[in-house]
Order: structure tokens, then C-alpha cells, then sequence
């Protein structure tokens, strides 16, 4: 074991499966020389040079297609996107040739892509460096979608991810990158799509949460066990796949459930969930289903601590779902 960042397990994750593998490819806007503008890959260039660990021009469709390009003749490269807020000009050549290459070529083209791509807010970086919008992939069928929110998960989903037939969009939390600490397994840690993690057990309500949200619902179920309410704390970590049975079951112990997401709230990934629960777990739920989200208007600069959601919003929530049945 050892002590890591979430930025830090990112890099040990990158550079492991480099090492076992050598047509793992890094590329990326200034991912070599510079390490990448929040460092997840520094040090890559130098252990692994630049005809694995690229530095590409400012195009993020130019990166993904290279990539595509990279893997349909074997290769397995990992594309950065420096924000997924800029991830859009790549939106065609993700959801029109990355999703469906699979499929299309009957499996004989797996195209083996994971691209990266820090998101959210909290690092007062306004509205075009702040976006969560996980739930326009999370759409689009032929892609897994997955967000750690601690350093093992960072590196045992990565290692996941590289390794897996199907394109995968692996989202980073940025804002905690470097506030969350924790033991990460040394050598080939591995963390299943599909598999929620249980942080907290609880029996009075279920929180399902991912990403940077997880600590902020961990600090609320905290506050909440003070007032004698005990919050079970899931954290999806897979998005697609998601992990149905593990959100059933709590449900079917608790009757509650709280969902809670920084995106914005209109078709946000929370509602998928709330759906889930409505069509399978309707006769376990003694109270509605609530959201605790992002609003419905672009990420605010001076107020981001309002559009995102804290400790304080997650309690009230909580508190009304209890009191409701």
C-alpha cells in the first residue's frame, strides 16, 4: 500500500499499465513536457518518450481521432482531454465512430480508447472549466462511463478502463485531485465496472452519490447520525454500467433515497436513477425520491458555492425524506 492523491494514483495508474504494456499510448494538449496541466502526466515522457507519451496540437478532435485511428490498428491509447468542458468539438468522433466501431465492425474492431477528462466545479474555474455533463455520454450507447472519487478507485477503475474492449470515458474529479488521501494497492489493482462501493452503512435512508460529491455526502451522513438519522452512503463510481443491484438493495433496506450530483438538474445522471428506482423498487419506497443537484443555468463564477451542492443542502433533503414517510 501507499499513501496517494487522487492526481498521484491517476499517474501511478497511467504509468503501471505502460510498463505491462507496451501499446499503451498517452496523448494529449501538453501531457508530455509539462505533465499535463493538473500533473497526471508528469513523468511519463521521460520514463516512456515521445513516441508513446504525445503532445498533440490544440484539438480535441484531432486527439480523438488519432486515438481511434491508434487503436483500430492494436494499439490501446489514452486520450486527455485537459476539461471536459472542451470535449465538445470531439463530441461527433466520441458518439458517432468511438461508441459504435464495435458494433458496426461486428467486434472485429473493439477499439480499445479510454479517454480522460478532469470535470466539475470547485477550483473557481467559471463556466467554461466547471461542467459535469457525465449524463450526455452516459446516453450514448457502446460507452462506459466512470468516476472515482478516491486514489485506489483512481487507479484500480484506470487499470480497469485500459484494459477493457469497449471505449470508456474516465472522468476525474478535479476538485479533489489533491484533497483526498488514501492507501492505494501497489501493482496490478484492478476495480470492476458495474460495482458500487457502500462507504457508509446506514438504515434510515439511502445517498447514492460519485466523484467529488462523495465526501460531501460522507460529511453530511455524518452531521445527520448526530440528529439519530442513519444514512446509508453508496458511491456509484460506475456510471454506466451501473451497479442496479447494489442501489436496489439499499433501497430495500432503507425505503429512502436521495440522490446527489453536482450536474445540472434537468436530465442529470440522478435521474436515471430516480427511474430505476421508480420501476423496481416502487413497493420498497416510503417516501418520494429527492435530488440534490446543480441548477438549471450555466456554472456561475462568483456563486459557485451555491450552484454546488454542500453538506447543508444534502442534511435538508435528507431530513425531508425522513420526515416525509
Amino acid at each position: 500500500m501507499t499513501e496517494l492523491t487522487l492526481v498521484q494514483a491517476v499517474n501511478r495508474g497511467l504509468q503501471e499499465a505502460m510498463r505491462a504494456d507496451p501499446d499503451v499510448i498517452v496523448l494529449g494538449e501538453d501531457v508530455g513536457v509539462n505533465g499535463g496541466v493538473f500533473r497526471a502526466t508528469e513523468g511519463l515522457l521521460k520514463e516512456f518518450g515521445a513516441d508513446r507519451v504525445l503532445d498533440t496540437p490544440l484539438s480535441e478532435t484531432g486527439i480523438v481521432g488519432s486515438a481511434i485511428g491508434m487503436a483500430l490498428y492494436g494499439l490501446k491509447p489514452v486520450a486527455e482531454i485537459q476539461f471536459l468542458d472542451f470535449i465538445y468539438p470531439a463530441f461527433d468522433q466520441i458518439v458517432s465512430e468511438l461508441a459504435k466501431m464495435r458494433y458496426r465492425s461486428g467486434g472485429q474492431f473493439p477499439c480499445h480508447v479510454v479517454v480522460r477528462a478532469p470535470y466539475g466545479g470547485g477550483i473557481k474555474g467559471g463556466l467554461y472549466h466547471s461542467q459535469s455533463t457525465e449524463a450526455y455520454f452516459c446516453h450514448t450507447a457502446g460507452l462506459k462511463v466512470v468516476v472515482p472519487s478516491t486514489p485506489a478507485d483512481a487507479k484500480g477503475l484506470l487499470r480497469t478502463a485500459i484494459a477493457d474492449e469497449d471505449p470508456v470515458l474516465f472522468l476525474e474529479p478535479k476538485r479533489i485531485y489533491r484533497s483526498v488521501t488514501g492507501e492505494v494497492p501497489d501493482g496490478d489493482h484492478r476495480v470492476p465496472f458495474g460495482s458500487a462501493r457502500t462507504v457508509r452503512a446506514g438504515s434510515d435512508v439511502s445517498v447514492f452519490a460519485y466523484g467529488a460529491m462523495v465526501p460531501v455526502v460522507t460529511e453530511a451522513a455524518a452531521a445527520l447520525e448526530a440528529e439519530g438519522i442513519s444514512a446509508e452512503v453508496i458511491d456509484l463510481r460506475s456510471l454506466v454500467p451501473l451497479d442496479e443491484e447494489a442501489v436496489l438493495a439499499s433501497v430495500g433496506r432503507t425505503g429512502r433515497a436521495v440522490v446527489v450530483h453536482e450536474a445540472a438538474r434537468c436530465c442529470g445522471f440522478g435521474a436515471e436513477v430516480a427511474a430505476v428506482l421508480a420501476e423496481k423498487a416502487f413497493y420498497s419506497l416510503k417516501a418520494p425520491i429527492a435530488r440534490v443537484t446543480g441548477y438549471d443555468t450555466p456554472f456561475p463564477y462568483a456563486l459557485e458555492n451555491v450552484y454546488l451542492p454542500g453538506p447543508d443542502r444534502v442534511v435538508a433533503a435528507v431530513r425531508d425524506t425522513v420526515r416525509a414517510g
